[in-house]
C-alpha cells in the first residue's frame, strides 16, 4: 500500500493510493470476492491501482518521496508523505544453516511434527520454520496463530514434553473498513495442483447472516470448495460485514476441516440460533446446501435420467 500526499479525507484526513501488481488486491481469495474488497477501498475512497509495477522510489532534498509506477507501458508519477512496501517476508536462516541445521522449502528451518531440528537438542518455531499443513503436507505459511502453536510445542518438548503439532489449514481473517474477508483450507486452483486425487469443484452462496426478518440482516459471500467424489470439504473464503460474525463462520469450516468433515455432514451439526444473529439454519449451512444441491443431488438426477 502506498499513501501520496495528504489531503482533508473524513476522518482521519488522509489521501491514500493501494498499488498492487497482481490483478486484485487480495489474492488470498477467489478474483471474484477479491472485487467485493477492491470496491469497499473504493468506496472509502482509496484509490486502488491494480496490475501496476512501483518502478522506483526516490526522495527529494526536502523529504518528498516520488513514486515512480507502471502499467501496460504506462508511467505515473506520485508525491507521498509516506510510503508503506508491502512486499512479504523471507525466512532470515542464515545463522541456523551455520550451525548445522537443515533447511527446506524456501529456506526454512526443517522440523518434524514436535519442532525438533536434525541438531540435537534444537527445535525451532514460527515464521522462519516450514509449516506442516493438513491437507498440502509440508509447505511454508507463516501465519501468527501458526507460530503460537508451534512454540508452545517446541517449548514443551524442550522441557521434555512429547508434544506434537497437528498442523494448519491457513485460516485467515481480515478487516478492511467495514468488510470482514476470512478463508480456510484450499481455494479450488491450489486443490487441483496439490495432486492429492482430489476432484475441486465449488460453490458461491450469499445467504443473510440472520434473518431477515430481523431488521439489519446483511449477506455473507460464502465459496466452499469439496471434493467432488466423496464430499470432502476442502476449503472456504467467506466475505461480508463487519457485524456478519464472519470470523465465527470461517472457524466453523476450519474445524469440519481439521476432522476430515462431508460437506453434508455440516448440515448435521448442532449450531446457535436466534433471529438477532443467525438462522435454524446457520449461513455455513446454507451454503453446504447449495453445493450438495449443484454437485451431488444434480449429478444423481442425471445419472437416473441421462436425457436431462
Amino acid at each position: 500500500p502506498l499513501s501520496p500526499r495528504s489531503q482533508p479525507r473524513g476522518e482521519v484526513h488522509l489521501a491514500v493510493t493501494q498499488i498492487e501488481a497482481l490483478p486484485e488486491v487480495l489474492p488470498t481469495v477467489e478474483p471474484e470476492l477479491g472485487t467485493l474488497v477492491h470496491n469497499e477501498l473504493v468506496r472509502n475512497r482509496v484509490d486502488v491501482r491494480t496490475n501496476t509495477l512501483v518502478t522506483a522510489i526516490d526522495r527529494a532534498d526536502n523529504g518528498d518521496l516520488t513514486v515512480t509506477t507502471a502499467n501496460d507501458g504506462h508511467t505515473d508519477h506520485l508525491t507521498a508523505d509516506l510510503v508503506l512496501v508491502v512486499v512479504g517476508v523471507r525466512p532470515d536462516t542464515d545463522l541456523a544453516a551455520a550451525a548445522g541445521a537443515n533447511l527446506g522449502i524456501k529456506n526454512t528451518i526443517a522440523v518434524d511434527e514436535q519442532m525438533r531440528t536434525n541438531l540435537p537438542d534444537v527445535f525451532a518455531a514460527g515464521d522462519a520454520v516450514h509449516t506442516h499443513h493438513r491437507q498440502l503436507g509440508i509447505t511454508w505459511l507463516p501465519l501468527g496463530t501458526t507460530a503460537h502453536k508451534q512454540g508452545r510445542v517446541a517449548g514443551e518438548n524442550a522441557l521434555g514434553g512429547t508434544a506434537r503439532y497437528t498442523g494448519s489449514l491457513g485460516t485467515q481473517v481480515v478487516k478492511i473498513f467495514d468488510l470482514v474477508a476470512a478463508r480456510t483450507g484450499l481455494k479450488e486452483a491450489e486443490a487441483l495442483t496439490a495432486d492429492r486425487g482430489w476432484t475441486p469443484v465449488s460453490t458461491t452462496s450469499t445467504p443473510d447472516d440472520h434473518k431477515a426478518y430481523y431488521p439489519g440482516a446483511t449477506p455473507i459471500n460464502i465459496r466452499i470448495t469439496a471434493d467432488h467424489k466423496t464430499g470432502t470439504l476442502l476449503g472456504a473464503q467467506l466475505i461480508g460485514h463487519r457485524t456478519a460474525e464472519i470470523a465465527k463462520r470461517i472457524d466453523t469450516y476450519a474445524t469440519a476441516l481439521h476432522h476430515g468433515m462431508t460437506v453434508e455432514a455440516l448440515s448435521e451439526l448442532d449450531l446457535s440460533y436466534t433471529p438477532p444473529l443467525g438462522s435454524p439454519w446457520d449461513a455455513v449451512q446454507i451454503a453446504a446446501h447449495n453445493w450438495v444441491h449443484e454437485h451431488r443431488l444434480h449429478a444423481q438426477r442425471s445419472e437416473l435420467n441421462p436425457n436431462q
